[in-house]
């Protein structure tokens, strides 16, 4: 059994241009154009997974197919998502659908705690949401974002107590933080970059801007 590789590793491997280690895994997005042809490249990608016995979150919609990769059973990626990956994107250059390496990304909501224990019970119950082996708390069925709670010294009443992070490619991070500050936001804090970027909003309302490189 392969174990655990870091994003790094991942990302140096051979094979993997198509691919973006996010939260969560390694994502990559196939612009299929169409319906039939994103059922045809789901349906190489079920063939290759079983034959692989590693199965991946697909996500199929009209113009494309997004992929997630993990491996559950060592907490992260390992070997086995690097040999799936190679094989999907050969699978999608059979069926000449091209990827677009821009368009993946994982949105996780962080609530600040003085005592996490005492909230998260809440936020379990009020989004049916499940509790993970990291603590956080996860969409059963894989859709929504998910929720995890940040430790805090002592109350904070000047800031607000919940943020957005963006987990986005890594060659894509800049290029997003420009944006949102061209449309109005504001730099809070570069210190922990490229690990992230926090910006807020005219008002205050805060959101990280996340990649995976400084995390290893």
């Amino acid at each position: 059994m392969s174990g655990q590789i870091t994003a790094a590793q991942f990302h140096d491997s051979d094979g993997v241009d198509d691919w973006r280690v996010l939260f969560g895994g390694a994502h990559a997005h196939f612009r299929t154009g169409s319906f039939a042809t994103g059922v045809a490249l789901v349906d190489a990608i079920g063939e290759l997974a079983d034959a692989m016995n590693h199965h991946p979150d697909v996500d199929l919609r009209y113009g494309g197919v997004t992929v997630r990769l993990i491996s559950h059973d060592v907490g992260g990626l390992s070997d086995r998502d690097v040999r799936l990956a190679r094989q999907i994107s050969q699978a999608a250059r059979e069926l000449d659908i091209p990827t677009d390496p821009s368009v993946p990304q994982a949105v996780q909501v962080a609530v600040d705690a003085l005592v996490s224990r005492d909230v998260l019970p809440f936020w379990k119950a009020v989004l049916g949401y499940q509790e993970d082996e990291s603590g956080d708390l996860v969409d059963p069925s894989g859709r929504g974002p998910s929720f995890w709670f940040q430790q805090m010294d002592a109350p904070r009443p000047q800031r607000n107590r919940i943020h957005v992070d963006v987990s986005v490619p890594h060659d894509q991070a800049q290029a997003r933080v420009a944006a949102a500050l061209a449309a109005g936001g504001h730099l809070v804090s570069d210190v922990h970059a490229p690990a992230w970027w926090t910006l807020a909003d005219a008002e205050g309302n805060e959101v990280d801007v996340a990649t995976w490189q400084g995390r290893d």
